[in-house]
């Protein structure tokens, strides 16, 4: 989850909201990313759709069964489907996202009985310093 802060960090840095994630499998980075919409001009550029390209590519793979991905804030609708699709094993978040989270706070995707996987979450690790980002980065926008 350090690593994830470091990539938010540069996520603030370059104007794009602070989110950071990794997908780790077996003790092994697959992939990272940070939040690059406004770069790239896309809203599918969210940090966990870069850390999950870049773990595909590096695993030779189109699921990741096993892995955890790692993130400074809850994945949205749109990140969870793909961790879902992913077949990622788990999810480890810092601060929640009261307006889009997916995996508590507005939704529970990971455990919905409807769906064909499921994966376990891990909410609130490094929390503070999450929040802390992005209060930070809002607070200097207005």
């Amino acid at each position: 989850m350090r690593r994830c802060l470091v990539l938010a960090e540069a996520s603030g840095v370059a104007d794009e909201v602070p989110v950071g994630a990794l997908v780790v499998r077996e003790g092994q980075i697959l992939g990272e990313g940070r939040n690059r919409c406004e770069e790239r001009r896309s809203p599918l550029a969210h940090a966990e759709m870069e850390a999950l390209a870049q773990a595909f590519a590096n695993a030779g793979e189109g699921r990741l069964p096993g892995a955890t991905l790692y993130c400074t804030l809850e994945p949205c609708i749109l990140c969870t489907g793909a961790l879902l699709h992913a077949r990622i094993e788990r999810v480890v978040y810092g601060a929640r996202d009261p307006k889009f989270g997916a995996c508590g706070s507005l939704y529970h995707l990971p455990s919905d009985p409807r769906l064909n996987h499921r994966c376990t979450v891990v909410e609130g690790v490094l929390a503070d310093e999450s929040a802390a980002l992005l209060r930070s980065f809002f607070r200097r926008l207005r």
